[in-house]
């Protein structure tokens, strides 16, 4: 018996089934959020644009009735709903509304979960980057910078890559000029053909 109630302790305990427990738990109460948002808030709007669309009828009177019993009430003639038979398309057409809502209210909220997780992650792993080693440390330092302000630190590495981009197209620039030095030393048949065609071209001008 001490052997079982053991096991029941560990399975009750283990994270998944905790997991599984608060996501239940928290699921509920954000159904009874949405339900709430669809019910009290959109359905109200979109029944009244019913209303606008209708003249006036709306979804709840929206019937096939398979078999119609009439009452007289204060002298008019009034359909008796609990003893006929009919098919409510009104609560069908609601129910369908109130799911494709609920659907896309639950498709944005898990939507911008998504997002936000997404971009915690990403903070995250900028910050993973960022952990500093030794020489990263001594460099700081060097330069007069506490790699414990994470502000300081993040500011001279932004100035460090700018001055690193400005180095890398400078380099560029001169790698290209050096190029084009190279070829007007050396020019080959192509560029040789151009001049000639160039010179016969303003001969003719």
């Amino acid at each position: 018996m001490k052997k079982f109630f053991g096991e029941f302790k560990k399975f009750i305990t283990r994270g998944n089934v905790m997991d599984m427990a608060v996501g239940v738990i928290i699921g509920g109460a954000f159904s009874a959020i949405v339900s709430a948002l669809t019910n009290h808030i959109l359905m109200p709007i979109v029944n009244w644009f019913l209303l606008l669309i209708t003249g006036g009828s709306g979804l709840d009177t929206i019937y096939t009735y398979l078999k119609k019993v009439e009452t007289v009430e204060d002298g008019k003639t009034v359909i008796d709903l609990a003893n006929s038979i009919y098919i409510d398309w009104g609560a069908f057409i609601t129910a369908v509304i109130n799911f494709i809502l609920i659907a896309f209210v639950l498709f944005m909220i898990i939507r911008t979960i998504n997002r936000v997780a997404e971009a915690n992650k990403k903070i995250k792993t900028d910050a993973a980057k960022r952990i500093l080693s030794k020489s990263d440390k001594q460099e700081l330092k060097e330069n007069g910078v506490n790699y414990k302000d994470k502000a300081a630190v993040s500011a001279y590495y932004a100035a460090k890559k700018i001055r690193e981009d400005e180095l890398a197209a400078q380099a560029a620039k001169d790698a290209e000029e050096k190029a084009k030095e190279e070829r007007l030393a050396n020019p080959t048949a192509e560029d040789l053909l151009k001049d000639i065609k160039a010179l016969l071209e303003k001969q003719v001008k």
